[in-house]
């Protein structure tokens, strides 16, 4: 099993991951087998993958196993004093965790298949700026260098909802990559309290065993869109 975040576990920070083909739908929690009662095998297996990971990170962390059902937004809802973040693709899931209230407000995590965007995404995932940089970069990098850009704007948007609660579009967001150091930081083109239009937050990211991995810790103490 390839390991796409190994490189984010630290002592605060927990990662578990595995094959999708892997999981069984046999150690959904009841709570978690409600959720997907009516869904096809694929989404199943994708949603048991997504919660056996964040189980296993929440037990590495020294906490009890517990439910991680759905809200109505479709996201996590995770246990008292646990913060995460859940991503899967091209046949791999991960879960990242941490325990809420220490130094970490927020958690974002996407895997993406490192391959082009399906046609006509683009645009819509890059604004003209964007666009133009990716065009100043070497041809046979800037198919994947777009991925690159759709994956850590996935990854911001999932760390800044867990506070934000709104959902955000593509070119609300501006990113700013730097490949060749790992790096990468989004700025907020308007306001979604506590994130001021203009602030920008940062991650990480690497490109290797056919994916990309995106990954970003966002601290407490974020001030007030307005203040």
């Amino acid at each position: 099993m390839a390991d796409c975040f190994s490189w984010f576990a630290d002592a605060e920070i927990a990662v578990h991951e595995m094959a999708i083909a892997d999981a069984s739908q046999a150690e959904l929690l009841p709570e978690e087998r409600a959720h997907v009662g009516r869904a096809v095998p694929k989404r199943v297996r994708e949603f048991a993958a997504g919660r056996i990971c964040a189980r296993r990170a929440i037990v590495k962390l020294g906490l009890p196993p517990a439910a991680i059902p759905a809200g109505a937004d479709r996201a996590p809802v995770w246990p008292d004093g646990v913060i995460g973040s859940i991503t899967h693709a091209d046949g791999h899931c991960a879960a990242a965790v941490a325990r809420a209230g220490g130094g970490i407000a927020a958690i974002g995590l996407d895997l993406e298949e490192a391959a082009p965007l399906p046609e006509g995404v683009l645009e819509i995932v890059c604004s003209a700026e964007e666009q133009a940089w990716l065009q100043a970069q070497p041809a046979a990098e800037r198919e994947i260098l777009a991925r690159a850009i759709f994956s850590a704007k996935e990854c911001a948007y999932k760390a800044q909802y867990t506070l934000s609660r709104q959902m955000l579009e593509f070119h609300d967001l501006r990113l700013d990559l730097d490949p060749a150091q790992g790096r990468f930081a989004t700025t907020f083109l308007r306001d979604a309290a506590p994130f001021a239009r203009g602030q920008t937050i940062s991650g990480r990211l690497r490109i290797a065993t056919g994916r990309i991995a995106c990954a970003m810790v966002l601290p407490p103490g974020l001030h007030v869109a307005g203040q």
